[in-house]
């Protein structure tokens, strides 16, 4: 059993086991006339990464209800059709409050939902909205453009290394926040991109950080759901940039940042306005202002005039000082997608399906 279920395992629902059939399946708090709600992963419950960062959002709202609520959680679900009946069981099973946690639930929770008319539905990283399924997202553009600098900051060669588990919007957009970052501090830095197609495959994910290595990059950023990257960065010397989690432990002392994402406030919100009968579908899409993406403690070996740097960089990003997406900004071409002046609209930054000009490598 993963993490998760050994800490709060109280007992196993064998019907609903059964109809699900994979995955972890976790019962927690059972009582009379309780809230019941469930929540899907994406890939097992580690001791880092993203999944590990939902499930924290798990515990704060078993923290915040105690026995007036009954979760049932599902680890590993990442196909679609699976996603699709497992949802579908949930729902039939009485919840209330069904959480999706990865962009590949984002169909199956379009077809269930609604059959489903008296449940809530929230998708993270969910771009569909319907009567009663909402989405919550965070501004990882964000964390990367100040994990950017950091590493603009520190690389010697001036090549960062990124490797993303899928080339979706929410994947390219960091990707190209963490260059542009980088490019506020040395305008002449560039990024190789690597894609896995896969958000959890520690072998594939060596093999990549490999390759960056060999490529001459000496700050390499991993969005997938696991320390790999910064592991094998550490282990080559090169400085990292942790993801959903700060994964400083793994990264041999070389870790520059990591941006963490914690979505305990969206939990517990969610689970509140259900309880409440207030629930509403919304669209939730927080940074640095909102705390949803926070920045791990810098590195020691950063002089302290650059981490003042760095912290003063969160806090105008967080007022709006300074945007990311600022123009003007090239695509890998050469043309101009935004003017001087301008900053890219929220729609297009939800949308991203472009890489900037330094970013080499493909949307493939």
């Amino acid at each position: 059993m993963n993490d998760l279920t050994r800490r709060n395992f109280l007992k196993y629902s064998g019907a609903l086991g059964a109809a699900l059939g994979t995955g972890g399946l976790t019962t927690i708090a059972r009582a009379q006339e309780v809230l019941k709600i469930g929540a899907v992963y994406v890939s097992p419950v580690a001791e880092i990464g993203w999944t590990k960062q939902h499930s924290l959002g798990v515990d704060a709202i078993k923290a915040a209800f105690g026995d007036k609520v009954e979760l049932t959680v599902i680890d590993n679900i990442f196909m679609p059709q699976d996603a699709e009946r497992i949802f579908r069981e949930l729902a039939s099973a009485g919840n209330k409050l069904i959480f999706g946690t990865s962009f590949s639930h984002g169909t199956p929770m379009q077809k269930v939902a609604p059959r489903f008319p008296k449940v809530a539905f929230e998708h993270c990283s969910g771009i569909v909205h319907l009567a009663n399924l909402g989405t919550f997202e965070a501004k990882y553009y964000e964390g990367t453009f100040v994990a950017g600098a950091a590493g603009g900051y520190m690389s010697k060669s001036g090549k960062i290394g990124f490797i993303g588990g899928f080339p979706i919007p929410d994947i390219v957009g960091p990707a190209n926040a963490l260059l542009l970052g980088a490019q506020s501090v040395n305008p002449n830095a560039t990024c190789n991109a690597i894609f896995l197609n896969s958000w959890f495959d520690p072998g594939k994910e060596k093999e990549a950080a490999k390759t960056l290595l060999s490529q001459g990059c000496d700050v390499i950023c991993s969005m997938t759901d696991t320390a790999t990257g910064v592991q094998v960065a550490g282990e080559g010397g090169a400085w990292s940039i942790g993801y959903a989690s700060d994964m400083a432990k793994f990264a041999s002392g070389k870790q520059l940042t990591s941006f963490v994402l914690d979505w305990t406030s969206d939990y517990v919100g969610a689970a509140k306005a259900v309880a409440a009968g207030t629930w509403k579908p919304e669209v939730r899409w927080d940074g640095l202002a909102g705390g949803v993406v926070k920045m791990a403690p810098y590195n020691d070996g950063i002089p302290a005039d650059t981490k003042a740097k760095l912290k003063q960089l969160e806090a105008d990003i967080g007022s709006g000082k300074v945007h990311p997406y600022g123009g003007e900004l090239k695509d890998q071409d050469g043309n101009v997608k935004v003017a001087a002046g301008s900053v890219l609209a929220d729609d297009d930054v939800r949308g991203m399906n472009w890489f900037v000009k330094g970013m080499i490598g493909k949307l493939s």
